[in-house]
């Protein structure tokens, strides 16, 4: 694994008890050293605690990662307010908590670099992902912010928006329409595999980059939505009015665009 070749004392705050297991794995063979804390990320508290526990057990942080999130598709009205906060409370307020807790005590010792992993959804709002894309967009808007708040302090900031790529992510997904988990699962199987995304994100923490976005057409997308937003947004939505935009989807998913 790439981060222990270079020595750096990362925190991964993952959701996913298996994965954090299997990542412990892919350090020691590596040659570096590493633990499994188990925390609950929706309770402060119990983040504050996993932060107190690596700043005296590790003597130091070098590089958070806030990778915790779950995925929940459907529109607003049809998708239940519970699944709402589930959501928030995992995927924003689970990044927030791990900010306020390690910004403090990076700036104790001298800076850090914290990458916040939040998704492609939040910067160009797939439809029928209402829950997701606002979220991860929520993520970016912390993340945007940080890296000017944070800079007097040497702390560096990134944020990792990646399109579909194969995790676990649809393990435990819930929808309120079966067609956008046919669409990611598409998706999942024709895109990049998690380690190449991973050795992307990587590069950009040793470039100091704020924003990746690992996939091509995820930038190209991004690029067309920021030079003509009126027309993207406006394209989509006629689309959508006249039944056309879910059939283009499920082809790009196919085809890759939503995944490379």
């Amino acid at each position: 694994m790439e981060f222990a070749k270079l020595g750096w004392k990362i925190g991964i705050v993952d959701i996913n008890n298996a994965g954090s297991e299997q990542t412990l794995k892919m350090v020691e063979q590596a040659g570096g050293k590493g633990e499994v804390f188990q925390t609950d990320v929706t309770d402060p508290n119990a983040v504050k605690a996993m932060a107190d526990h690596f700043f005296s057990t590790w003597r130091g942080v070098d590089i958070l990662i806030n990778n915790a999130g779950i995925a929940i598709g459907g529109t607003v009205g049809d998708v239940p307010l519970e699944h709402w906060k589930a959501i928030v409370d995992i995927n924003f307020w689970g990044m927030l908590y791990g900010c306020h807790e390690f910004i403090p005590k990076m700036k104790a010792q001298g800076g850090g670099h914290i990458m916040n992993v939040a998704s492609a959804a939040g910067l160009l709002n797939l439809i029928i992902m209402s829950p997701y894309s606002v979220t991860k967009a929520a993520v970016i808007s912390l993340s945007e912010t940080l890296r000017m708040e944070a800079a007097p302090d040497n702390i560096h900031i990134t944020v990792a928006c990646p399109m579909f790529f194969n995790t676990g992510l649809l393990d435990d997904m819930k929808t309120t329409d079966p067609w956008i988990g046919e669409v990611a699962k598409t998706a999942f199987q024709v895109g990049h595999s998690a380690d190449k995304i991973a050795k992307k994100l990587i590069r950009a923490v040793e470039k100091d980059k704020l924003y990746v976005v690992p996939m091509v057409y995820g930038k190209m997308l991004w690029l067309n939505k920021r030079l003509t937003p009126n027309l993207y947004y406006n394209l989509s939505a006629w689309l959508n009015r006249h039944g056309l935009l879910k059939p283009l989807y499920l082809k790009l998913a196919r085809w890759g665009v939503l995944s490379k």
